[in-house]
C-alpha cells in the first residue's frame, strides 16, 4: 500500500486577514510564495488537497484554487496528473552587482548545472571587438552555455573573450562558472558596464529555454574589467522571466 504523503502545508503558519483590501487569494498566495522562496516549501514537496486547505483557513475552494494557479503561472507550482500540486523551486532574484550567475544560484539553494553548447575561437564582431577594445575580425573565445537549476533550464548566456586570457576546459566550464575560473587564474574582476531589457523569445529561443516562442525573456549584455582597466568579457545573456528576476537598491539622493 502506497504511504499517504504529508501535507508540507499543515505545518505552515498560514492566515487570511479578511479586513483587508487585498484580495484574500493573493494574500494566500504571497504566504506560499514566501515559504517557497525561504525553503519551508522545499522543491518536490507535494502541497495538500484544495478543499482541506480551503477548510483549514475558512475559504472558498475557488479562492485557493485562484493562489495556487497563480503560482503555478508563476513557475513556482506544477499541476502534475496522478501525483497532484507540487512545488518546483522559488524564482532566482538576482541583484543588480557584478556577480556571476553560477555563484548566485549556488547561493540561493538552487543546484546549478551547465550544459556547454560551444566553445571556439571566432573572428570578432564589430560589436564585440568594440566592447573588448581589439580589432574587427581578430580572433576572440566564444562560449555558449545552457544553465540550468533542478534540471530545468534557466539562462543562455554567451560570452566572449579575449584570445590567450585564460585556459578554459569544456569540464571546467560545466563544474564551475567563468567567474571563479577567471579568480583563479589571477584576474581581479573590478566593474562592469551592463544594460537590462526584455523581449519576447522566438521560436529557438524558446525551446533552448522551454519556453513557448513569445514568452517574455530578460536580458542582459555586460563587459566586465579587470583592475587594470582591461575589458576581459563580453557577455549577451537570455533569461526566462518565469524563472528569474533582477533586483535593484535605490537610494534617495538628498
Amino acid at each position: 500500500m502506497a504511504k499517504p504523503v504529508a501535507d508540507p502545508t499543515v505545518q505552515l503558519e498560514l492566515s487570511v486577514d479578511r479586513s483587508s483590501p487585498v484580495p484574500l487569494y493573493f494574500q494566500l498566495s504571497q504566504q506560499l510564495e514566501s515559504a517557497i522562496e525561504r525553503g519551508a516549501l522545499t522543491p518536490g514537496s507535494l502541497l495538500g488537497n484544495e478543499i482541506e486547505l480551503a477548510g483549514r483557513l475558512g475559504l472558498s475552494r475557488p479562492t485557493v484554487r485562484q493562489a495556487i494557479q497563480s503560482l503555478v503561472d508563476k513557475g513556482l507550482l506544477v499541476r502534475r496528473r496522478g501525483v497532484g500540486t507540487q512545488v518546483v523551486h522559488s524564482q532566482v532574484k538576482r541583484p543588480l552587482e557584478l556577480s556571476s550567475l553560477y555563484d548566485d544560484l549556488e547561493a540561493a539553494g538552487q543546484r546549478p548545472r551547465t550544459r556547454v553548447l560551444g566553445h571556439a575561437l571566432v573572428p570578432a564582431s564589430a560589436e564585440v571587438a568594440a566592447a573588448l577594445a581589439v580589432g574587427e575580425g581578430d580572433q576572440v573565445v566564444r562560449l555558449e552555455r545552457l544553465r540550468l537549476t533542478h534540471g530545468e533550464p534557466v539562462a543562455h548566456l554567451c560570452n566572449h573573450l579575449p584570445a590567450g586570457l585564460l585556459p578554459l576546459e569544456d569540464a571546467r566550464l560545466e563544474a564551475t562558472g567563468l567567474y571563479r575560473l577567471m579568480r583563479a587564474a589571477g584576474i581581479t574582476l573590478h566593474s562592469a558596464r551592463q544594460s537590462v531589457g526584455a523581449r519576447a523569445a522566438n521560436a529557438v529561443e524558446g525551446e533552448r529555454l522551454g519556453e513557448p516562442a513569445g514568452a517574455p525573456l530578460l536580458t542582459m549584455e555586460r563587459t566586465t574589467f579587470d583592475d587594470k582597466g582591461r575589458a576581459v568579457e563580453f557577455a549577451a545573456h537570455t533569461y526566462r522571466a518565469s524563472r528569474y528576476s533582477f533586483e535593484f537598491q535605490l537610494l534617495v539622493r538628498s
